[in-house]
This record gives C-alpha cells, sequence and structure tokens, in this order.
C-alpha cells in the first residue's frame, strides 16, 4: 500500500504554516492598531521612500498593484497615507505618508520587531539567523527565476 504524500516534511506546507503562525502573531500583537502585515509594510515603504508610486511600491513589497491600490485606499480612509497626481504624469499616483502615518508606523516597527523575534523565538542565535539567510536565498533564487521568464533581470537585494 502507498503511503502519503508526507506534509510534515514539505517546505511548500512548513513555509505556509510558518506564515500562518508569523500572521497570527502579528495581528494578536496589532491588534489595537488593526493592521495587517500588507497593511504595514506598504506603510512601512511609503516612510522609505516618500513619493514612490504605487506600481513601483507594489513591487517592492511583493504585491499585486490591483490589490495594492485597494490597501492604500484603505490606509488612506485611515488618514495614514496620503496619495496624489504625480505632476508630469497624472496617472502615476505618488504616495507620502501623513503625519499621524508615520506615528503609526513608527510606533508598529516596535511591536512588528517583538512579533519577528517571537516567531524566531525557537531557534537559537545561529539558527534563527541560518533560517533568514536561507530563506532570503530561496525568495531571491525565485525571483531571478521569474524575472528572467519574463525577460528581465532582476537585483535579488532590490526588496525591501
Amino acid at each position: 500500500m502507498e503511503k502519503s504524500f508526507d506534509f510534515a516534511k514539505a517546505p511548500g506546507h512548513l513555509v505556509r504554516r510558518a506564515q500562518q503562525i508569523a500572521v497570527s502573531l502579528f495581528m494578536s500583537e496589532l491588534a489595537a492598531e488593526d493592521v495587517t502585515p500588507v497593511q504595514f509594510a506598504i506603510l512601512n515603504a511609503v516612510m522609505d521612500t516618500p513619493g514612490i508610486d504605487q506600481i513601483t511600491l507594489s513591487g517592492r513589497v511583493a504585491f499585486d498593484a490591483a490589490t495594492s491600490g485597494s490597501v492604500i485606499g484603505r490606509l488612506e480612509t485611515k488618514g495614514w497615507i496620503k496619495r496624489e497626481p504625480d505632476k508630469q504624469d497624472r496617472r502615476r499616483k505618488l504616495l507620502w505618508l501623513t503625519p499621524s502615518g508615520q506615528e503609526a508606523t513608527l510606533l508598529m516597527k516596535t511591536a512588528v520587531q517583538r512579533v519577528q523575534d517571537t516567531l524566531l523565538k525557537p531557534l537559537n542565535q545561529e539558527e534563527a539567523h541560518q533560517l533568514v539567510g536561507l530563506l532570503s536565498k530561496l525568495v531571491a533564487g525565485h525571483e531571478s527565476q521569474l524575472k528572467q521568464a519574463e525577460g528581465g533581470d532582476v537585483d535579488p537585494s532590490d526588496r525591501s
């Protein structure tokens, strides 16, 4: 009799479970802020690059442009992001954090770091460093393959 697939040792399953745990920890730690990991990633990227356009931002946070637009809309409704048309190309939308968005993002950064520390808590420092390095290598390798398949080059260090 054939045995079933061993999900407990499947990298895809383990990455998915780790993501579920990471999101659960994030949502628990930041419940009072009513923000999702994707919303925080967008706020953080806009804080790092004020005036970034929506399309570039979507690539930076590895999220599709259409969905990013609705997430940005929710952040705009909260008063955390300001969206304005580019003066040279009015179709292009540029993004800035509002003062309250800047303050909220800075306050959330500490909580987000606690989430990262809690996520890695079962590992010792060397294991945690190795895991992050291997995950970075895995993501960069697949992003490079995707970019090559699309006919372009990618700089793996270009993702924030």
